[in-house]
């Protein structure tokens, strides 16, 4: 998946929920995106609790259904790299990293680049995939 862009928990926060301070940038960069949106389940789920408890059920609803009409690809996680996973989550524990910000890492390392929309800026600027790749944060290129 050469022409693809991985979709962090924030972006898909942001886009559905009005209220977020980077609404417009996720909403504008979807409108103009031309790349595969690949994600993962941990994503997903931690995408789904954020807008339930900030949207509600019409939000988790829609993002789901953006799943299902193709918006974006699930990488699926292997049972193999949940032992990478884990030394990820206790490497980078001072800021700290969940299990979705790994699964991040992880997606980045099979994808051979770092091209990522999320409004973790902070986070993202210290993760390096393959130990020493830094990601290029696309939603915020900016910041």
């Amino acid at each position: 998946m050469k022409n693809s862009v991985i979709a962090d928990t924030g972006f898909w926060v942001a886009l559905l929920n009005k209220d977020d301070a980077f609404h417009t940038q996720a909403t504008t960069y979807l409108a103009g995106c031309r790349q595969t949106l690949v994600t993962t389940w941990p994503v997903i789920t931690e995408a789904c609790y954020m807008l339930l408890s900030r949207r509600g059920m019409q939000a988790v609803r829609q993002f789901l259904d953006m799943g299902s009409q193709g918006y974006f690809v699930i990488f699926p996680l292997e049972v193999e790299q949940l032992q990478h996973a884990a030394i990820l989550m206790e490497k980078y524990a001072d800021l700290p990293m969940d299990l979705a910000d790994a699964s991040m890492v992880l997606l980045a390392e099979a994808l051979g680049h770092g091209r990522v929309l999320s409004t973790d800026q902070r986070d993202f600027d210290c993760y390096r995939w393959k130990s020493r790749q830094p990601f290029e944060n696309l939603l915020l290129p900016n910041v």
